[in-house]
């Protein structure tokens, strides 16, 4: 049962809903995660690791014992005229129905770190597959977890010479994902109950790509985000207006040592989320009716 709104209740409380743990590429366990969530005063978060939900329901036990309002989410890359684009899932009410689409997509996670590896091996760089999948622990495997690995062997000194140097888009170890359309990515969060929306979408809003995503079957527009600058800001909730479209929110926080991007720095106001469900109430209404007539 989704919660329901209490609106006018939480006046001045913020949430986070686009946070990252070791189910996929974050530094925390989904508790923890929680509980640093709870130390900086969030009202309410939303986990949305990449391609996977394997730390809703530890995520979601630890919310629950600390009062926290938990929003079972997902991060999904997909592509739209050639364009990476991630749609994070929210609100997911039905998250078993997922499940056999994303074994998929991990498979082809798994596929590109070896990938990556090999490329890697060619340009002088020796690294293990078994290492990056150490630095896994068992999650979605990413990126972020070759570079780890890449700093152990000394490689690289961060994270960000790693990306810059080779693993970034168009560096010369970078190995294309394979990715869904959007319109797929949006049906199967649709399929589990939540709502698509497109994550920092930064600097595409306003281009014709943004109808193309919408046609879609977007629900929403990531407002808040530590890449969009005041103007950004004002220009995605401009957009979600325009196009009633459920303004988002998040950190995008990953528990990176050093990293820019911290846990609530995004101060998403508590009546974003009630605007969430509202959009999830009217469209449970409006398939009543559909049933109905």
């Amino acid at each position: 049962m989704r919660p329901a709104a209490t609106v006018g209740a939480r006046s001045g409380a913020t949430v986070d809903l686009h946070l990252h743990s070791t189910a996929s590429d974050g530094l925390l366990p989904p508790a923890a995660v929680v509980s640093a969530a709870r130390v900086v005063g969030l009202t309410a978060i939303a986990l949305t690791d990449h391609d996977t939900v394997d730390g809703i329901e530890e995520a979601r036990a630890t919310a629950e014992h600390a009062g926290i309002r938990f929003v079972a989410g997902i991060e999904l890359s997909a592509e739209e005229d050639g364009v990476e684009i991630h749609v994070l899932g929210l609100h997911l009410a039905d998250v078993a129905s997922l499940h056999d689409r994303l074994l998929e997509l991990r498979a082809d996670r798994m596929d590109r770190a070896r990938a990556i590896v090999a490329r890697l091996a060619e340009l002088g760089v020796s690294i293990s597959y078994d290492a990056v999948l150490a630095h896994a622990a068992g999650g979605a495997v990413g990126r972020p977890h070759v570079a780890r690995a890449m700093m152990d062997a000394g490689a690289v000194s961060d994270f960000r010479e790693a990306f810059d140097r080779y693993l970034g888009a168009a560096r010369p170890a970078f190995i294309p994902k394979k990715k869904l359309t959007v319109g797929d990515a949006v049906k199967l969060i649709h399929a589990a109950g939540g709502l698509a929306v497109w994550a920092h979408p930064g600097t595409h809003a306003g281009d014709p790509l943004l109808s193309a995503v919408s046609a879609a079957g977007l629900d929403g527009l990531e407002v808040l985000h530590p890449s969009h600058g005041p103007e950004m800001v004002a220009r995605l909730s401009a957009l979600c207006d325009a196009r009633d479209l459920v303004p988002s929110g998040g950190s995008d926080w990953h528990a990176t040592p050093g990293a820019t991007r911290t846990l609530g720095s995004q101060a998403v106001p508590f009546e974003w989320l009630e605007r969430q469900d509202a959009a999830l109430a009217a469209r449970g209404s409006a398939a009543s009716t559909i049933r109905a007539s």
